[in-house]
């Protein structure tokens, strides 16, 4: 449409121009809405190639047999998490069970592993560091087999009798303290046992 063509239909120049300003704005109008249904209609395009396209690949494939591959993995991927949080919660126990097991003392280091692999075995959790319900498991296992456990009031006796006498002297005439045979035989260690023999050697003659 032109202005010319207004004219000649019989419009002055004033309607003329209003016209075609509104012609203007329509054409306008028109044209961005065929620009977006083409661009929409080119995504659509694309979405149908593309769904196309992938279902090509899925040509001869069985389902059955891909989802029985998709389960394997899933389980796999669980597995794999798992173990992984199985192994970090046994290296928090370790940990904790190396530090609460330096407070005991034990005959041998024999006995010091027994006892830990019992501990292991028996199920117990962490929570903050701490293993929980340790103390009454080694209680329970102490009262059941104390030889494995050093008896620290027996050690702090035979260390007190092994230290040389230092007081008064004794009110018979020796100059080292007199024990009994009872108490001599009494003495674990073999050293202090022997030291208490030479001392108190007249009743052993």
């Amino acid at each position: 449409m032109k202005t010319d063509e207004l004219k000649a239909w019989g419009l002055t120049d004033e309607q003329s121009e209003k016209v075609m300003a509104q012609y203007g704005k329509d054409v306008s109008k028109l044209q961005k809405e065929n620009e977006k249904m083409t661009a929409d209609r080119d995504k659509e395009k694309e979405r149908a190639d593309t769904a196309e396209e992938t279902l090509k690949k899925f040509d001869g494939v069985d389902v059955e047999t891909m989802q029985a591959e998709l389960a394997t993995w899933q389980q796999k991927a669980k597995d794999a998490e798992k173990d992984y949080a199985d192994k970090l919660a046994q290296r928090d126990f370790e940990d904790a069970l190396k530090e609460e097991i330096s407070g005991y003392k034990f005959t041998s280091e024999a006995a010091k592993e027994a006892i830990m692999a019992r501990i292991r075995n028996a199920g117990l959790k962490v929570s903050d560091g701490k293993i929980l319900g340790l103390s009454d498991l080694l209680a329970q296992i102490k009262e059941k087999d104390a030889s494995a456990f050093v008896d620290e009031k027996q050690e702090q006796l035979e260390a007190g009798r092994a230290k040389p006498f230092t007081g008064p002297l004794n009110p018979n005439g020796g100059g080292a303290k007199k024990m009994t045979r009872e108490e001599i035989s009494g003495i674990k260690d073999t050293a202090a046992r022997q030291r208490a023999i030479a001392e108190n050697f007249s009743l052993f003659q």
